[in-house]
């Protein structure tokens, strides 16, 4: 089959670049070989999404040490990448549909949970799937979705009803999930919030914190197509993040925004901040522009170390903050797949006609891929889907 791998044999982490399509084999379900086959599915998939962390990858410049590390502890190879995606079962483990989320069966469309989770490590066992002790992550430490073919434990494949989603957006439950767990870890109803990075999920996040009632909604944000989108999907207010000098440091709050969100909120600062981007800036961006008493989210993910500028600032202005990671199991699934089925939101009509641009450029066929191409749509769009 035709999958998207990091190949260690065509050269180290540093030295490439991108994502190399390969001839590689194709997963099947034999529980004489591997008994554990019992409870797996295997997935024709459709479409798979490109994320921040997708784009990390092709940059090298995200999860080396696990992609790394899970390649050498299978004695392989290769990755195949991807880890949105939505496609059509076809083949099931003799226990797997007693195993799903939802009873399965040859022919039932679905969309996986992107972190494989033990179901056995203190967390899990407390009902917090989401930090899991001994998870892996398709496309990371697990063979992901961007291949014809995919293998997955029946217990992350949730079933997707396609009378009510979009068989494209069947691959955006998984991000937007990310979206409606940054949401829902603070009430939001009839408070002014600030999201600090308008990338998809960011712009998701517009949609689900108006649903859940949020009074304004101003966002920061440096690209000018994001800046568009989010103003195209009702957000209140967008900031352009202005372009940093070569001699502030890289942890160094932007003032100016900082005061035009004051501005904004007559001089107290957002109830709620999201950090949706990962950088230093940015989370003391964010904290700063939090009034006395409230929260900040932090989602956006970045290897190192970060500098809190005025730390007495923080703790005197008595902020709590909430890291947020991945999609809390199975709440937040539950929550996206009634936000995907309720059309009264738009939310779908929004993420196909404003986000994904009605498929006009944002698709790529898997037969038609090329490393220049697909550099060349991430170039000009915030959210992609490969067509398989």
């Amino acid at each position: 089959m035709r999958a998207l791998v990091f190949d260690t044999t065509l050269g180290g982490w540093d030295e490439t670049r991108g994502f190399e399509l390969q001839d590689v084999p194709a997963p099947t379900l034999d529980e004489r070989e591997d008994p554990s086959d019992a409870d797996k599915v295997l997935m024709k998939v459709h479409y798979a999404g490109i994320c921040g962390t997708d784009r990390g990858i092709w940059n090298r410049a995200a999860f080396k040490d696990h992609i790394l590390a899970s390649i050498k502890s299978e004695g392989g190879t290769r990755r195949i990448l991807g880890h949105e995606f939505f496609g059509e079962v076809v083949a099931l483990g003799s226990g797997a549909s007693r195993a799903a989320p939802f009873p399965l069966e040859v022919g039932d469309f679905a969309a996986p949970e992107s972190h494989v989770v033990c179901n056995k490590c203190f967390q899990c066992l407390r009902g917090e799937k989401h930090v899991c002790t001994n998870e892996k992550i398709l496309g990371i430490s697990h063979d992901g979705g961007f291949a014809e073919f995919v293998k997955l434990p029946a217990h992350i494949v949730w079933k997707t009803d396609t009378s009510k989603t979009r068989p494209e957006l069947g691959a955006m439950q998984e991000p937007f999930g990310n979206a409606v767990h940054a949401a829902t870890k603070v009430p939001l109803k009839g408070k002014t919030i600030a999201i600090f990075g308008l990338g998809p999920i960011g712009l998701f996040l517009t949609l689900v914190a108006r649903g859940l009632g949020a009074s304004t909604i101003i966002g920061v944000e440096p690209n000018p197509v994001s800046q568009e989108m989010a103003k195209r999907l009702g957000i209140d207010y967008v900031i352009a993040l202005p372009s940093r000098g070569k001699n502030v440091p890289p942890h160094h709050r932007d003032e100016g925004v900082i005061r035009e969100i004051e501005e904004l909120t007559g001089g107290l600062g957002v109830d709620v901040s999201f950090e949706m981007a990962g950088f230093n800036s940015s989370f003391n961006n964010a904290i700063f522009a939090t009034r006395r008493g409230g929260d900040m989210i932090a989602f956006g993910i970045k290897t190192g170390d970060f500098v809190l500028e005025d730390f007495n600032r923080f703790v005197v202005r008595g902020l709590t903050v909430h890291a947020v990671i991945g999609r809390r199991l199975p709440e937040t699934w539950e929550m996206t797949q009634k936000l995907f089925a309720d059309p009264s939101n738009k939310i779908q009509e929004n993420i196909w006609n404003i986000i994904l641009s009605q498929g006009k450029d944002t698709i790529l066929p898997l037969a038609r891929y090329t490393k220049e191409r697909f550099e060349e749509m991430m170039a000009k769009h915030p959210k992609l889907l490969i067509e398989i």
